[in-house]
């Protein structure tokens, strides 16, 4: 079987361990002093680590999921995975959106939520840190 069929393919079968929107809100909640709540309407729901942002998904369409990153790792994985784009109506630089309907491992996933939350607390002041008690780096 040629490999483009082959990617059709394995692409048109559901995975088992695949996450969706339970598994990455129990992942995301799972992070300290993480929060969820919908700032911009009823269906974006948005997960926070001390008021600020690391992750959104739409609950009307839970194929993409939003994370922010890293920008030279952004450009990095966007070439190497085409389930990764610059996320649409946010800054492409520091947001990339995630197609969970890809080939994407949970690992990776999991793994891009968690440098997500990272950047996040990393740029939070200590004061803050201390407030929500947020290990320091």
């Amino acid at each position: 079987m040629p490999i483009l069929l082959f990617c059709v393919y394995l692409q048109s079968k559901p995975y088992i361990n695949r996450m969706n929107i339970e598994s990455i809100r129990d992942y995301c909640l799972s992070l300290p002093a993480t929060s969820e709540y919908f700032p911009f309407d009823e269906s974006t729901l948005a997960f926070r680590v001390a008021d600020k942002i690391f992750a959104m998904i739409d609950l009307e369409d839970t194929e993409w999921f939003v994370l922010k990153c890293d920008p030279d790792y952004a450009v990095e994985l966007r070439e190497s995975h085409p389930e990764i784009t610059g996320a649409w109506h946010m800054n492409k630089k520091h947001w990339n959106q995630v197609n969970l309907y890809g080939l994407l491992s949970d690992e990776l996933i999991q793994s891009l939520i968690r440098h997500s939350y990272d950047l996040v607390v990393k740029k939070l002041p200590k004061k803050t840190k201390q407030q929500w008690q947020i290990a320091n780096d």
